[in-house]
């Protein structure tokens, strides 16, 4: 079985903690594959970084640890499955997935002794309830889905929301879920979200911490790259419809802006075809994934964003970083990261006409643009980077390992539900 390990070989104590509090190895468990493009690959992958640079003992377990030859077939056959049915994709997904964590879990966590299972998803929460060995090992769950996982799917119409599948989804968060040992929910609104649906969920100790970038390094200069930019996954959900048609309304006043699109997905040919009809061919670039896209960002004027459902917002706080000011929709937890007029403006997402005005005087007043650039920037340092955020983290999953009640571990006949 492959599980993931990261060092860099040097001790470095996570500033802030005692170093006792440092040496309970926490064992990161997702569903998702090791590399990716997605929010929660990017919080992994620092956390675990950072982790092991302090000296911090850290693994991943996905189910792609647990190997084998049925690997390649079993995930494979989705595909097939997705071009009949997106339901029974989704189904397929969620079944597997979970079966091989849950394997792969089972043999580390009978080697490894006293842990915290840090679950990124409610299906490798259930897959390490089951594996576990006792209440050695404590399982807290990460809340960065929005509601629930079903609305995630749904959002994406990979499955039909308030039907069976949708409800089986919600019928099997409302087992796991109470069941855990602990909840961190990456923003306030994450929190406020499961818990108007599931209330049982306030019973499970809680935190509310939000996720980490860490710092770029200062330059003294950037070449210009486009007026803005954006990064995210190219589906329904982020709305980069909204961003091209807030393009339009500015040409349409006679002033045209460039742009910058990071990212892949389903929606690319259909989102190239519009910008084409919409007269932004030369104005519009889409790039594709880049996996340190932020290192890029301090070329641009402003961040620009159209997604109307968030948990967190990585790539705003990475444009924070990057000392952009964001304009983005006041949904979600949008209003936890920056105020509006201070490190950016809140634009309406049903509005391009009135988006394209906020923008266009932004851009227009250069000393505001910098002053909010300034701003981003300061409140990235004072609440985003991994020494104020990770010390928070491992300050809640000791506290649930020392002294929180685990509940009783799932039976490892239990059922897999969609």
């Amino acid at each position: 079985m492959r599980v993931s390990h990261k060092s860099d070989g040097r001790p470095h104590p996570v500033p802030g903690l005692p170093h006792d509090r440092n040496s309970l190895p926490i064992v990161i468990a997702t569903i998702l594959r090791e590399e990716g493009i997605t929010g929660v690959h990017s919080y992994v992958n620092r956390l675990r970084e950072y982790l092991m640079k302090h000296e911090v003992a850290a693994s991943l377990v996905t189910p792609f640890s647990f190997g084998g030859p049925l690997t390649g077939p079993v995930f494979g056959l989705r595909l097939l499955l997705k071009r009949f049915s997106s339901t029974a994709s989704a189904v397929w997904y969620r079944y597997w997935h979970e079966a091989f964590l849950y394997n792969a879990l089972r043999q580390y966590l009978a080697r490894i002794g006293d842990c915290i299972v840090y679950a990124q998803d409610p299906l490798a929460a259930r897959a390490a309830l089951r594996a576990r060995q006792g209440p050695h090992q404590s399982v807290v769950l990460a809340v960065h889905f929005r509601i629930s996982m079903a609305d995630e799917w749904a959002d994406k119409k990979e499955i039909k929301r308030d039907r069976r599948v949708f409800r089986g989804i919600r019928q099997f968060e409302r087992e796991v879920i109470p069941r855990v040992d602990g909840l961190v929910y990456v923003s306030q609104w994450a929190q406020d979200a499961l818990l108007h649906w599931l209330p049982e969920a306030s019973l499970v100790p809680s935190a509310v911490i939000g996720c980490m970038v860490t710092p770029l390094p200062d330059k003294s200069a950037e070449k210009l790259s486009a007026d803005l930019v954006t990064v995210g996954n190219l589906d329904i959900v982020k709305n980069h419809r909204f961003l091209l048609t807030v393009l339009a309304e500015a040409n349409r006043i006679g002033r045209k802006l460039t742009l910058d699109v990071f990212g892949e997905g389903p929606l690319r040919k259909d989102l190239q075809q519009l910008t084409h009809s919409l007269g932004l061919a030369e104005q519009v670039r889409f790039l594709g994934f880049l996996p340190n896209v932020r290192a890029s960002l301090a070329g641009y004027r402003a961040y620009v964003h159209a997604c109307y459902s968030e948990s967190f917002c990585l790539a705003i706080v990475e444009a924070m970083a990057a000392g952009l000011p964001v304009l983005a929709g006041d949904i979600g937890p949008i209003a936890e990261l920056y105020d509006d007029g201070v490190e950016g403006i809140f634009w309406p997402l049903d509005d391009p006409a009135r988006a394209a005005d906020l923008l266009l005087d932004l851009l227009a007043d250069e000393q505001a643009r910098l002053k909010s650039a300034r701003a981003a920037k300061e409140r990235f340092h004072r609440e985003f980077q991994p020494d104020i955020v990770v010390p928070r983290l491992l300050s809640f999953l000791a506290e649930v390992a020392a002294g929180t009640p685990v509940a009783a571990s799932l039976p490892l006949d239990s059922p897999v539900l969609p």
